[in-house]
C-alpha cells in the first residue's frame, strides 16, 4: 500500500443528503478513515431531520470537526450545551442532539464521524448457535 493517499470533496466517494436541510459528502481513505463534509442549512435541527433516520433518540456517531463556516449548538444527553463557529475545533462523543444558529448555513469537516452516518441504523445481527 502506498504511504499517499489525495481525494477531493470534488469528487466524493458518496454524498448523502440530510433531508431537506444540507448534504454530506465523504471520501474514504485506505484503512476505513471517513473523512465527511456536511453543509446543514438554517433551520437544520438534528431531532427534527436525522432521528428518523438513525432510529435513535440521540446522536450515535462521535465526531472530530472542524467548522468552516457557520454555527451550531449541541446538547448532550446529560445536558451539557455549547456552541462552536468558524475555525473552530470539536470533540463531541455519542449522545446528542444539534442544530444550526442563525441564518447562514453551518459547514462541517468531521474526521471522526462513523461511516453510517447519517444513514438508517442497522439492526444488530441475530446470534447464530
Amino acid at each position: 500500500m502506498s504511504s499517499l493517499e489525495v481525494k477531493s470533496f470534488n469528487t466524493p466517494d458518496e454524498t448523502r443528503p440530510v433531508a431537506d436541510k444540507g448534504a454530506a459528502e465523504l471520501v474514504t481513505l485506505a484503512g476505513d478513515h471517513t473523512v465527511l463534509k456536511a453543509s446543514f442549512e438554517p433551520g437544520w435541527h438534528w431531532a427534527e431531520h436525522v432521528r428518523s433516520i438513525a432510529g435513535t433518540q440521540s446522536c450515535r456517531s462521535p465526531h472530530l470537526l472542524f467548522c468552516v463556516s457557520g454555527r451550531m449548538h449541541l446538547r448532550m444527553d446529560d445536558g451539557t450545551e455549547g456552541e462552536f463557529g468558524p475555525n473552530d475545533v470539536a470533540r463531541i462523543e455519542p449522545g446528542h442532539d444539534a442544530w444550526v444558529v442563525g441564518d447562514k448555513p453551518c459547514v462541517i469537516v468531521d474526521f471522526g464521524a462513523s461511516p453510517a452516518y447519517p444513514m438508517p441504523a442497522r439492526p444488530a445481527a441475530s446470534a447464530r448457535a
